[in-house]
């Protein structure tokens, strides 16, 4: 059988918890992969995994391997990736990676990685686990791990789950998303794509409720929400509620969106700063069907690991 070539970046924070690093790196060899990229493990400066130009490079590096990974993974996520974006090199980029089934997987921070190369270059990524908060947890979520290597591994997937959206609708378009205060961070910018007609997911950890409601009437008010088929409601950790709130909660910032911007939103996805995760590819043909309390979300034509035999 052969080997996954997974190659480590790190275009956020640096890696604080080495434990959880080392641990991830160790399953994935024992899953059968192989790494490279591992001294981003050893960089940092401030709060990031190196300077500015390290962490560019080591995206920019993939436009001149002589030979492509499989995957490449982002080892966290925090902040600065936002900080690459206008010394990223897109042209060569999508020159090397057009076309090519290398994988550039990570989630948070990656969210601007994700948004600027689809912009920029017409790339996909994933949305999917990175190395130190997923594969290297404590306790590994079979979930996430299943999921992950069943959606890299084939040209296309569905994913099911609960919803408490009480609506039928059957609908198609791009799939894209991320995390939503890095969605609305880049609005407005060259790096974020024009996509009509989408299903946009979003999630988000650490922000209180009246916030989660404002950065989603950021998208409605720039109009990205009214050009979408369907907002997808992912997973929204560590979002509590203050006493100032009086009872105000995430139920109804979202029913607020959901009758201010007249599009169906649909809830429960399994994807943000949980253990349990589903892989998303970002920008490929998508249909989501809703009814009777289940969502089924399938999607296709996205870069993947060629058949085992």
């Amino acid at each position: 059988m052969p080997e996954t070539h997974i190659r480590l970046i790190a275009p956020s924070g640096y890696p604080h918890d080495r434990v959880a690093m080392t641990r991830g790196v160790e399953r994935l060899r024992e899953a059968g992969c192989v790494l490279s990229g591992l001294e981003v493990l050893d960089r940092s400066e401030q709060r990031y995994a190196g300077s500015d130009v390290e962490r560019a490079a080591d995206l920019n590096a993939l436009a001149t391997l002589d030979v492509l990974p499989d995957i490449v993974l982002a080892i966290r996520g925090g902040y600065g990736a936002t900080r690459l974006l206008g010394q990223l090199h897109y042209d060569a980029l999508r020159e090397r990676l057009d076309g090519s089934n290398t994988l550039l997987v990570g989630y948070s921070d990656f969210t601007a990685l994700q948004l600027a190369l689809h912009a920029k270059s017409g790339l996909c990524t994933f949305s999917g686990p990175m190395l130190g908060a997923d594969f290297g947890a404590e306790t590994l979520s079979d979930f996430t791990w299943r999921h992950f290597w069943d959606t890299v591994r084939k040209p296309s997937a569905q994913v099911e789950w609960a919803t408490a959206s009480d609506i039928e609708i059957d609908v198609e378009g791009p799939l894209w998303g991320g995390n939503l205060a890095v969605l609305c961070s880049l609005v407005g910018t060259p790096y974020f794509p024009a996509i009509d007609d989408g299903i946009l997911f979003v999630e988000d950890v650490g922000e209180p409720p009246f916030r989660i409601e404002r950065l989603l009437y950021q998208l409605h008010l720039s109009g990205v929400l009214g050009r979408q088929r369907a907002l997808v409601l992912g997973d929204f950790s560590q979002c509590r509620p203050s006493g100032y709130d009086n009872g105000y909660g995430l139920v109804d910032g979202f029913g607020q969106i959901r009758q201010a911007s007249g599009i169906p939103v649909i809830d429960g996805l399994p994807t943000g700063h949980e253990p349990d995760k589903f892989t998303l590819p970002f920008g490929v043909p998508a249909r989501l069907r809703v009814a009777g309390g289940n969502a089924q979300l399938s999607f296709g034509g996205y870069p993947h690991l060629p058949p085992q035999p």
